[in-house]
């Protein structure tokens, strides 16, 4: 087993509170089920792989859709840099070993690509994984440290460029992963469908009605 951690940084699904990009066509309920699908797949999909620790860093209560296996950990912080640097700090001090965090976003991911992330690990200080709005799907860390994180301009399309430039600013060695596409709106929802056909997620917006 590889003495890496892999932490998925998520929101409870709750209606009005995620994926409020997909209301309309969408209802508040609709989105939060496409949400929590996406978010079971991803958990499940960590799950499979061969690490020393999975952790869910989570903003509300964990539900039914939570697999077994996994520390559980409350998200800190106001904006999304914050929590994300609070994500890593707090697995890090639990367990000093590398860590590899993902949001909930692309339910499209495979045990293969996260295996890749935690193998780049052995031989660089970090990995990255890049999205297609200019933000990133995964990012990892050998050795986390919150300043790298905390005040990158977050959810613009420069954001995965500023993230990267910093961590090379700072002189880590960076390796990088596929560029994926985040579910932020319905074509992005459709899209990343496509790719999993045979996921929770997948099924979750066909049952919407929505057109795959």
């Amino acid at each position: 087993m590889n003495r890496t951690q892999i932490v998925v940084i998520a929101k409870e699904p709750v209606p009005g509170k995620v994926k409020t990009r997909l209301v309309p066509p969408l209802t508040p309920e609709e989105a939060a089920a496409v949400a929590g699908a996406a978010l079971e797949d991803t958990l499940r999909t960590v799950a499979r792989v061969p690490v020393v620790r999975r952790v869910l860093v989570l903003d509300g209560a964990p539900g039914a859709w939570l697999p077994a296996g996994f520390t559980v950990l409350p998200q800190r912080g106001r904006g999304l840099d914050e929590r994300l640097a609070a994500a890593f700090e707090d697995a890090y001090t639990l367990l000093p070993v590398p860590v590899v965090l993902i949001g909930m976003d692309t339910p499209q991911v495979t045990p293969g690509l996260l295996a890749d992330a935690v193998a780049l690990l052995d031989g660089r200080d970090a990995v990255f994984g890049p999205a297609n709005d200019g933000g990133f799907w995964l990012l990892g860390l050998r050795e986390p440290d919150p300043a790298l994180l905390l005040g990158v301009p977050m959810s613009e399309p420069g954001t995965g460029e500023f993230q990267r430039r910093r961590m090379e600013e700072a002189g880590l060695s960076v390796a990088s992963l596929p560029c994926l596409t985040d579910v932020d709106t319905m074509a992005d929802a459709i899209e990343v469908a496509a790719l999993a056909p045979r996921s929770r997620y997948a099924a979750a917006l066909a049952g919407t009605g929505t057109r795959l």
